[in-house]
């Protein structure tokens, strides 16, 4: 698992250029066979890929320029977005005058290109702070189209380079889009303004997780035989091989939130539209590739979906040595086949962070990571420090059954909790982990690994 934004390259975040090519042919010298990347939309409020201007979009910053020459100093382990982000869309505004967009865009885009034309006409605040007097500029439209033309040139190029050596690459599709996108701005009446998104408190926060998008009116969606959630689902099962759909359990009941509210504690479980929306996706789409993100507080009701339309789970390591009731299910010799395992997700601490960590993260005590590392240590036969705790992780989800395990390259690459991708509740300073070309040079081979336990084809 690594974010597209995370490769090196000289031009401050990771982009589709060589280097994403060059990642391509690590994993297959590697016998890896699967790439995840998180949402590639157009980030917005803390440069969340959660919280895109669009569910259908794709990132201009992930656009490779030809600008090398023109490029400030950036940082090589981290991305500035502060600085990244003008020199970034200078750089591409150059190449649209040198290009114009092609030929008429789908319906989304449309929508969305006037969405952003107005946003910058408007200084970048809110759809909803909008001056109605203020008016799109023809040019800023077409640069919006010429973004995602481009976008989707450089993505559909790198998807084939991959799909042709025998790499997949799985996506992840978020539950909710976000307030201040194309797709609430242009279809309001399908959303819900009184109630926000979000989880009870959980392993991550004491307070739960106040997500903040509007809530879908599942009801109105149904009417319209779900055609939002069938075009979303469209695109995505066109962008990637298969998807990671964030938040499963949502679908069969989500936690509301009043909008007013300043955390989550204080929300309600609501029934979501459960299976008859899978239904709906299935005519409209045919089978699903669709791994079901089913942490949290799952109920049997949430399994019964996933189980009638054979959607792998996923179990996630570090879960599988502490309180959590699903701890037991997390261990790999209670493994079914048809799950995807991790050593952690892109909310987790790294696992050499997660081990080195001695409390007070989250809603953990020392004593309850001190528990958690006894277990650890004996369900892992560890008597010392070597070989490392990401080694023997991934170690261990490559020797179980699970027809799918994913690392997070800061995993393989041994790394800390600086590497950390996202925390949990914790609104600034995520998102920015970038591997530099050291670390990616001095990584440890997968290869041998993978042959060893019957992973290489």
């Amino acid at each position: 698992m690594l974010h597209p934004t995370s490769l090196p390259g000289p031009h401050g975040v990771g982009d589709l250029g060589p280097e994403a090519y060059r990642f391509v042919d690590w994993l297959a010298s590697e016998g890896q066979r699967v790439w995840q990347v998180l949402p590639l939309g157009p980030v917005g409020y803390g440069e969340s890929p959660y919280a895109s201007f669009s569910a259908f979009a794709g990132n201009p910053l992930l656009i490779h320029v030809e600008d090398a020459e023109e490029a400030p100093e950036f940082a090589e382990d981290r991305v500035e977005y502060e600085r990244v982000v003008p020199w970034k869309i200078a750089a591409l505004r150059r190449a649209f005058r040198r290009a114009r967009a092609g030929d008429r865009a789908p319906a989304w885009l449309e929508a969305f290109a006037r969405f952003m034309a107005l946003k910058v006409a408007n200084g970048g605040v809110s759809w909803k702070e909008w001056d109605p007097c203020v008016e799109a500029d023809p040019e800023e439209i077409e640069f919006q189209r010429f973004l995602q033309t481009e976008f989707t040139r450089q993505w559909c190029a790198l998807k084939r380079y991959a799909n042709d050596r025998g790499i997949r690459i799985m996506g992840d599709v978020p539950i909710y889009v976000a307030m201040d996108s194309a797709d609430v701005w242009a279809q309001p009446e399908l959303f819900r303004f009184d109630v926000v998104s979000g989880v009870p408190p959980d392993y991550f926060s004491a307070t739960g997780q106040l997500w903040g998008n509007p809530i879908y009116r599942w009801d109105r969606m149904e009417v319209e035989g779900y055609s939002w959630w069938v075009e979303r689902m469209r695109t995505a099962l066109e962008t990637f091989d298969f998807v990671r759909m964030d938040h499963f359990r949502g679908f069969e009941a989500y936690w509301e939130v009043a909008a007013s509210d300043e955390t989550a504690e204080h929300g309600r479980w609501v029934k979501g539209p459960g299976a008859r929306l899978f239904r709906a996706l299935e005519r409209g789409l045919g089978p699903l590739p669709i791994v079901a993100e089913n942490l949290g507080v799952i109920t049997p009701e949430v399994e019964a979906i996933r189980e009638e339309f054979g959607f792998p789970g996923m179990a996630v390591l570090q879960f599988a040595f502490g309180s959590d009731p699903q701890a037991p299910t997390f261990q790999p010799h209670n493994y079914p086949r048809n799950i995807a395992a991790y050593t952690g997700t892109h909310d987790n601490d790294t696992a050499m962070g997660w081990w080195r960590s001695e409390g007070g993260d989250s809603v953990r005590t020392a004593e309850d990571i001190a528990r958690e590392k006894e277990k650890a240590r004996a369900y892992l036969g560890l008597a010392g420090d070597e070989p490392p705790i990401n080694v023997v992780m991934i170690r261990e989800l490559m020797k179980s059954v699970a027809d799918t395990v994913v690392f997070p390259m800061q995993d393989v690459l041994g790394l800390g909790s600086e590497a950390r991708m996202n925390t949990p509740s914790v609104a600034s300073g995520n998102w920015r982990w970038r591997m530099t070309r050291a670390q990616w040079d001095g990584a440890p081979g997968l290869r041998e690994m993978a042959e060893l336990y019957g992973r290489v084809t």
